[in-house]
């Protein structure tokens, strides 16, 4: 069972798209009502993270861990702070640009990529690093196989990020049990 948390319009071939109605973050009884004796086999869940505070963020990890198999993973996805580009930082900055209608109106956090790892190590994962940015703004990638589980916003699936030139980026890493 290989699910995607807070999917909104995006769906991938093999795995199960749910919004927060089904699996709240914040909402453990979602969870259990949803799994019963259940456990998946994998999450993954792209810019959701951003939009909980870094304590719910731990908490949310510590809900996923339980609800995983053993040896299950999460590929997770979240606006990366170190991404040199102003505009894209305006973008994505706590509390959004502009109108509350704004995706990023309720962004409450905008990670690096130290802080995000530790949020998924106090839980219990040992957390691998796929794509990043480090603090001098430079990309640091390690091989990852986007049809394991695909994160769209990412140097290789994104529409926007073309010729080599990274115009959106995302911190993405796995973080198994």
């Amino acid at each position: 069972m290989k699910i995607i948390i807070g999917a909104g319009e995006q769906s991938w071939e093999g795995w199960r798209a749910t919004q927060g109605n089904e699996l709240n973050l914040l909402d453990e009884t979602t969870w259990s009502a949803f799994f019963g004796e259940d456990r998946a086999d994998a999450f993954l869940c792209e810019h959701v993270f951003e939009h909980l505070t870094i304590e719910e963020g731990r908490k949310a990890a510590r809900t996923i861990y339980r609800y995983l198999k053993p040896n299950g993973y999460i590929r997770l996805a979240v606006p990366d702070r170190f991404f040199p580009s102003d505009e894209y930082q305006r973008m994505v900055q706590v509390g959004g640009p502009g109108p509350s209608d704004h995706p990023a109106a309720d962004h409450k956090v905008v990670y690096g990529y130290k802080e995000i790892t530790e949020v998924f190590e106090e839980a219990g994962f040992s957390v691998s690093l796929l794509e990043y940015h480090d603090e001098q703004g430079k990309l640091q990638t390690n091989e990852w196989n986007e049809k394991q589980a695909p994160i769209y916003r990412s140097s290789k699936l994104d529409h926007r990020n073309q010729d080599g030139t990274i115009r959106f980026a995302s911190i993405i890493l796995d973080a198994k049990k």
